[in-house]
């Protein structure tokens, strides 16, 4: 049994049919049904899709972290000269994906006042539960080895900037 096929042309004459005859006595209440079609919202505001380089025909964006190995996130903490922002996510999280080219944005911007890491909740599961890490991305602040802000989901850079400058200026 062959398949029946849908294409512009069909839909087309199924659009430009008239409707179905209704009784007068509804025909004159009801107004006739009108195709409408869906519209998306947009995204929020800093999030949206033209904002960030196309895939096709670049060179593939390149992020340039300084890998460092310390034996316990603690050790991590007390190690530390300059407060830590901390970066929360997981590599199936789209929006944590959004905020790689960011955080390395902000490290450049604000080197002098703020080191960033990431932490990979998959992988350092007991980090993720200590810490509560229930949405992500998530960023925390810590300073002198203790959260000092923490905040959720994915920011544009200069919303980020303003976050961390605001939790360092309360916390001094």
């Amino acid at each position: 049994m062959p398949m029946a096929a849908f294409n512009t042309a069909t839909a087309a004459g199924a659009l430009a049919s008239p409707a179905p005859r209704r009784p007068s006595a509804l025909a004159a209440r009801l107004p006739a049904a009108r195709w409408v079609p869906l519209r998306c919202s947009p995204p929020a505001l800093g999030l949206r899709r033209g904002t960030a380089p196309s895939r096709r025909g670049s060179a593939a964006l390149r992020v340039e972290a300084k890998k460092q190995s310390f034996s316990s996130f603690d050790e991590l903490l007390e190690k530390s000269e300059k407060p830590l922002l901390v970066d929360f996510y997981a590599t199936w999280c789209g929006p944590c994906q959004y905020m790689v080219p960011i955080l390395q944005e902000v490290s450049e911007k604000l080197s002098d006042k703020i080191q960033v890491v990431k932490i990979d909740t998959e992988k350092y599961t007991s980090i993720a539960n200590r810490y509560r890490i229930e949405a992500l991305p998530t960023f925390i602040i810590f300073k002198d080895g203790k959260p000092c802000h923490r905040f959720e989901g994915a920011l544009p850079a200069n919303q980020l900037i303003e976050q961390i400058e605001n939790a360092l200026a309360v916390t001094k």
